[in-house]
């Protein structure tokens, strides 16, 4: 494995657990009433390439799966990150 592969691996691998870890927090000060995690910053993660990580976990904690910006908004981006990353596979050569 070439070493550009090799550090995008890590760094989905990295921006997922980020992403799970991140969920996971707010999803506690939620239930303890405290400081909350904004939505706007939930959303970069994912756009950063966290995307998966936070659906699933957002899905085994129950946590955000009222709000469409997160059931809808957050597979949307995984849909355009998988087509943009073929695209540059396929065609960037």
């Amino acid at each position: 494995m070439n070493t550009p592969k090799l550090i995008f691996i890590i760094y989905i691998a990295f921006i997922n657990a980020l992403a799970i870890a991140v969920t996971v927090l707010d999803k506690y000060k939620a239930v303890h009433h405290k400081w909350r995690i904004r939505e706007s910053a939930l959303i970069l993660i994912s756009l950063l390439g966290g995307g998966a990580g936070m659906y699933l976990t957002t899905l085994v904690i129950r946590h955000k799966t009222k709000h469409l910006k997160f059931m809808l908004g957050i597979p949307l981006i995984i849909l355009l990150q998988t087509a943009l990353l073929t695209a540059v596979t396929l065609y960037g050569k």
